[in-house]
């Protein structure tokens, strides 16, 4: 997310307002101002973040980062998450795709 303190953004805001009208589809969405960003939820258990520059990252594993990383994601400080472009984010079945795994990550 953004750095302990900092104040949520309008940047944060209109970004986890976009990801989860994408991904809503899905069910058990919702989202948790936290450290100037958002935390992404799917029944209570974060699989998204958006950070306070509005940059949307999802969590990843071995078996998806490189899928991420050829999209142009890069990691989310030491974090299991990798940025997702705008293009993926605008794309919405790739983007639903990319939640639901993101989603099994997390539980």
């Amino acid at each position: 997310m953004g750095i302990k303190g900092d104040k949520h953004t309008a940047d944060a805001a209109i970004s986890a307002e976009l990801l989860i009208s994408k991904i809503e589809g899905i069910g058990g969405i919702t989202s948790k101002k936290m450290f100037g960003g958002h935390g992404i939820f799917h029944d209570a258990k974060m699989f998204g973040i958006i950070d306070s520059k509005g940059k949307c990252f999802m969590k990843v594993n071995d078996e998806t980062k490189p899928q991420f990383e050829a999209a142009g994601g890069v990691q989310h400080s030491r974090m299991p998450y990798y940025s997702v472009p705008l293009a993926i984010v605008n794309d919405q079945e790739t983007i639903v795709t990319w939640a639901k795994k993101s989603i099994e990550l997390s539980k």
